[in-house]
Order: structure tokens, then sequence, then C-alpha cells
């Protein structure tokens, strides 16, 4: 299920970083860092009360952070 209030952080073939909101064809924004992507990421997913999602050099899912409604709180 595709939901465009999440953004992703993953390393382009070009070795460049960018950020993409779920389900769109073109990055929102591409940086020279991970940093800076992922800090975009995490903005833009704080106004849309999405999550974002940090994909490691590996393309593995190193970090994600949510924002607004959490659909898998902790328990307890």
């Amino acid at each position: 299920m595709v939901d465009d209030k999440n953004y992703w952080t993953q390393q382009r073939e070009d070795g460049k970083w960018e950020s993409k909101r779920e389900g769109a064809s073109r990055a929102s924004k591409v940086t020279d860092t991970q940093a800076e992507a992922w800090a975009y990421s995490k903005e833009k997913a704080k106004e849309a009360g999405g999550e974002a999602i940090l994909k490691g050099r590996v393309q593995k899912i190193r970090e994600r952070n949510t924002y607004g409604e959490d659909p898998y709180p902790p328990k307890g």
C-alpha cells in the first residue's frame, strides 16, 4: 500500500542521495550527502504526518522515524 505521506532516503546509481515521496516517479530532492537528504526527508515527513525511512548503501532500511499517528506503536 502506497502512502504519499512517507519519504524515502536512498542512494542513487550516480552516487548522489535522494529524498523521494512514496509512490512518486521522481525524487523530491537530490543531494551530494546522505545527511542532507535524510534531514529533508524527516522535515517533509513531519509536515505531512508520515514516516521518514532511510536506506543505507546496501539498500536495507537503517532507520525510520514516524511522525503523527504511528501505525505500529510499541507495547507498554
